[in-house]
């Protein structure tokens, strides 16, 4: 699937029956590609809306066959699963090894690119994830995300209102996301 408009959040069930968010989607992102070859075409996470969304569902095999005929289509889409796993890299590197606001620094970062990758604005953007979807994705609190989003506007990194966020100090952004436990 591709989001054309909205947001999704995918998540996983742990073995406890507690929900792990995995991922957050902006349109122009896909969805679903860990069922590429597993047995049935079986989804390894669940999708959830976060707003008012509209995907585009492409059938794998139309997507192969499709792959086989547009030159440059199939690199496109080893470079689209290759970033996807770095992503996932990333996150996990962020959650194991990462003071708490070097981690929402990085998320709000990626979100900053993501954002200009689509020619929107990158500094001037609206989380369509709750601050509770945020902790769960990076192993924190909801209460320790609502306690960096604090310290990040009183130190004027940040304006936030609600949902609504403006990067007001990106190099220190930056510095937070580079910060190491210690």
């Amino acid at each position: 699937y591709v989001v054309r408009s909205g947001a999704v959040k995918t998540c996983t069930t742990t073995p406890d029956g507690e929900e792990q968010v995995t991922g957050f989607h902006l349109p122009g992102e896909m969805v679903g590609l860990d069922s590429i070859g597993n047995a049935g075409g079986k989804y390894g996470s669940t999708a959830v809306a976060l707003e008012t969304t509209a995907v585009c569902a492409i059938p794998f095999t139309a997507l192969e066959a499709l792959a086989g005929h547009v030159p440059g289509l199939q690199h496109h889409l080893f470079a689209l699963m290759s970033s996807t796993i770095r992503t996932d890299q990333q996150i996990m590197q962020l959650v194991g090894r990462r003071p708490a606001e070097a981690r929402i620094a990085s998320l709000l970062l990626s979100l900053s690119a993501r954002y200009k990758r689509r020619h929107l604005l990158e500094d001037n953007f609206r989380l369509p994830m709750s601050r509770s979807d945020i902790g769960n994705h990076l192993g924190l609190a909801l209460e320790t995300v609502s306690r960096i989003f604090t310290r990040l506007q009183q130190s004027g990194v940040l304006a936030v209102h609600g949902r609504e966020v403006v990067i007001l100090d990106r190099a220190k952004l930056c510095a937070l996301a580079e910060s190491k436990a210690g």
